[in-house]
């Protein structure tokens, strides 16, 4: 049996960001470490360095520097370890809530799950492009092909420069 879990982070975001990238709800490792993408395998970070052309040493630093809002589509759900086709019970966070205090003009979705929940339960008229998953379960992509169609993602901030 799985209990309810209520996402323990908080979302990372200010009055400058630019772009929101949702996820679905944070691992277990996440959960733990306190931390979007803590698990070592999972490849957001290093996607993101490839792209900034940077070392990321303080991730909350460099997402509001870079105007990235960073959060996750469910509130609280059931879920069996970090597994997102065992979610179940969803709750989804107030995404047009945060919105209201920010520049954010587009979302992206990370990976199947998150963009599945997004388009089913976030209805706010914006631009919506779904990503890849980024973890190490979608093998069948490399650091390349993830920074290729995360590109968006830098392509997006720079317009609104």
């Amino acid at each position: 049996m799985t209990n309810k879990i209520i996402h323990p982070l908080k979302p990372i975001y200010n009055e400058s960001s630019k772009v929101l990238i949702l996820g679905s709800f944070p691992s277990q490792i996440s959960r733990k470490e306190m931390m979007y993408y803590a698990n070592p395998t999972n490849r957001f970070w290093k996607v993101m360095e490839v792209l900034f052309k940077e070392t990321i040493l303080d991730k909350e630093e460099f997402l509001l520097r870079k105007h990235i809002a960073l959060w996750d589509v469910v509130a609280s759900c059931k879920i069996n370890g970090s597994s997102d086709a065992s979610i179940s019970d969803v709750e989804v966070n107030d995404i047009e809530g945060l919105m209201k205090d920010t520049n954010i003009t587009t979302i992206f979705t990370t990976g199947k799950k998150a963009s599945d929940l997004y388009q089913k339960y976030i209805h706010i008229d914006i631009n919506h492009i779904a990503l890849p998953s980024t973890s190490s379960a979608n093998a069948k992509m490399s650091i390349d092909d993830l920074v290729q169609y995360y590109k968006i993602v830098k392509e997006c901030l720079d317009e609104k420069d």
